[in-house]
């Protein structure tokens, strides 16, 4: 890991913290309904998580792989799908559908790809590609409501955006992870994205609290 990559990892667990702070302190703003309020736990699991995955080790010895693999990522994916399709697009039945999707993604991925891996290459990818349909689903709900028109004050607005930099941007650099890490130059490029993207998505998800409001 190069001098710059260290200093953006530093930079992406604190921008997580201060993101987790800023959601506890705007939670609440323009949103009747209360439901932000597990954004702001889901966030402050993800800087626990994270620091955990970097300075974990020194307090107790686990399985970071696995840590990350089976805890981690599933609650990621299995939020944003709740995020999305239950309360944004407002079908929790697709909620429903399309987490059991995911949660039988771990069967191939147990039975056919080795575990002994950073990331489940096939479980994480399947699990983009369903996040991506509901990213695109929401452009479209956006672009085809009145939302458009008062995007700077929408807060999925900015969560998508910060979700299809992060997540959609960075599927083909764990689609393709083993193959990748043969190839330095591209590998550091890719990876200095995905550090530098999550930077900016946690950004984008503190200026959802600051600036959006409950989209009608």
């Amino acid at each position: 890991m190069t001098d710059f990559q260290k200093i953006l990892q530093e930079s992406m667990i604190w921008t997580e913290g201060l993101t987790a702070i800023i959601s506890l302190i705007y939670y609440n703003r323009g949103n009747k309904d209360g439901y932000w309020k597990y954004f702001s736990i889901y966030l402050i699991l993800m800087f626990l998580s994270e620091a955990m995955g970097k300075w974990g080790h020194l307090l107790v010895e686990y399985d970071k792989p696995k840590f990350f693999n089976y805890f981690v990522i599933p609650i990621e994916f299995l939020f944003f799908y709740w995020l999305y399709a239950a309360k944004a697009l407002g079908k929790p039945k697709l909620f429903y559908a399309l987490s059991a999707l995911y949660l039988l993604s771990f069967l191939p991925s147990e039975i056919f790809f080795t575990t002994k891996k950073i990331i489940f290459s096939f479980n994480y990818t399947f699990g983009c590609l369903i996040l991506m349909v509901l990213v695109i689903m929401e452009y479209y709900r956006q672009i085809n409501s009145s939302d458009i028109l008062n995007f700077s004050s929408n807060k999925m607005f900015y969560i998508n955006l910060g979700v299809t930099l992060f997540y959609i941007g960075t599927l083909p650099f764990w689609a393709f992870f083993s193959l990748i890490t043969k190839y330095r130059e591209l590998y550091n490029v890719y990876y200095n994205y995905f550090l530098i993207s999550g930077i900016i998505m946690y950004l984008l998800f503190s200026i959802s609290f600051i600036w959006g409001k409950r989209s009608s």
